[in-house]
């Protein structure tokens, strides 16, 4: 994707990312093939063509609607592949085309820590959230969290009491603040220079389906994730795994046993994450940048394909042969290219037209299935 954006390739961005079948990980894929979202957007017809599936480009009148009320409300967009999108949150493969931003997005790109846990927080686990929150925040780290009940509204309010710098993460659009009665913190958060993001569009409500892809944004955006009270099978489990899953660190606070909200964090520090007591135990374990793990590397690909963007297109192939290739079971695309007998290209663009057509998936690693759906 180009450096830098004008309006009408922000415009494009924002229509490819809100075209329905169109996900963070095709809207990726398109981008690497076509190089810029116009012509992502220009080439939708085709691929409905070739995949008999209808994709209909989100209407331009309405995405202009949408960037004018977020003007108003006085955020702004980021979109995947800019300078300005957080460079962590960019090595996900299914980051957000688009975040909606309230207050500072300088923030996004600075180091983080996330600090979450149970909405049914004991005193003491308040205590402990706000405590870490400000010690964290005067060490230079920027406390990132879910905006939630209990642990997640704590660590807001203690970073804010140190002065220190705070990101909240919604799970609805920016205008429906969750739970109303945070609807406070979260315009204390913007006033006092921190920031508020959402993937979902304005007036989207915040509903169950949307708090695991909240969990990822905010697993994405930090270093390492303090998990402080969290029963079995919470929301914050699902961040810690998702932090894990992205190479970042994962740290708990010891518990009472005989209380359920310490179980899950009890849990993750048998597993393996650090016990943390004080700040001291997050520093002395949080690194630079995330550990080099085998998955999806996002700028090496598109660069890949890059490469081929100004060569003549690639035969087609036949996407029947790739597909009896590929099970439910992932398989990784490079063994896909070996075993088709075609260019990685030809491999790509055939690997598009069947996510696009509903029957395949990709998957982190580079890795694609057939689609259970």
């Amino acid at each position: 994707m180009a450096a830098t954006h004008t309006p009408a390739e922000d415009l494009a961005c924002l229509r490819l990312a809100r075209t329905e079948g169109i996900g963070p990980a095709t809207f990726r894929r398109l981008i690497a093939r076509h190089g810029t979202a116009r012509a992502a957007l220009a080439a939708l017809p085709a691929h409905a063509a070739r995949s008999g599936r209808a994709l209909t480009p989100f209407p331009e009148a309405l995405a202009e609607r949408e960037m004018a009320a977020l003007t108003m409300l006085g955020g702004r967009f980021l979109f995947l592949g800019t300078p300005a999108y957080p460079p962590l949150l960019a090595l996900l493969e299914d980051a957000p085309p688009a975040l909606a931003v309230l207050g500072n997005p300088a923030l996004l790109s600075t180091r983080q820590i996330g600090l979450v846990g149970a909405r049914s927080a004991s005193a003491a686990g308040r205590r402990m959230a706000e405590q870490l929150a400000g010690e964290l925040t005067q060490a230079g780290l920027t406390i990132t969290s879910g905006l939630a009940r209990g642990i997640d509204a704590a660590a807001h309010e203690g970073a804010l009491a140190a002065k220190g710098a705070t990101i909240a993460v919604v799970a609805g659009g920016l205008d429906e603040p969750y739970p109303p009665e945070n609807a406070p913190l979260q315009a204390r958060i913007v006033a006092e220079g921190g920031a508020v993001v959402a993937e979902a569009p304005l007036g989207t409500a915040p509903l169950a389906r949307h708090f695991p892809r909240r969990n990822r944004i905010v697993a994405g955006l930090v270093l390492g994730v303090v998990v402080v009270e969290a029963a079995p099978k919470s929301g914050s489990l699902i961040t810690a795994r998702l932090a894990l899953e992205a190479g970042r660190e994962v740290f708990a606070v010891p518990g009472n046993p005989l209380d359920p909200r310490a179980r899950g964090g009890n849990d993750l520090i048998r597993q393996g994450a650090h016990l943390t007591e004080t700040a001291e135990d997050v520093l002395q374990f949080l690194p630079e940048s995330p550990r080099d793990l085998p998955l999806f590397a996002p700028r090496a690909r598109v660069e890949q394909l890059a490469e081929h963007r100004a060569e003549p297109p690639a035969p087609p192939g036949d996407p029947t042969k790739v597909l009896e290739l590929i099970g439910t079971q992932p398989v990784a695309v490079d063994d896909l290219v070996r075993r088709c007998q075609l260019s990685a290209p030809s491999v790509q663009a055939i690997l598009l037209d069947l996510e696009l057509s509903g029957l395949v998936e990709t998957l982190p690693g580079n890795r694609v299935a057939r689609s259970l759906s």
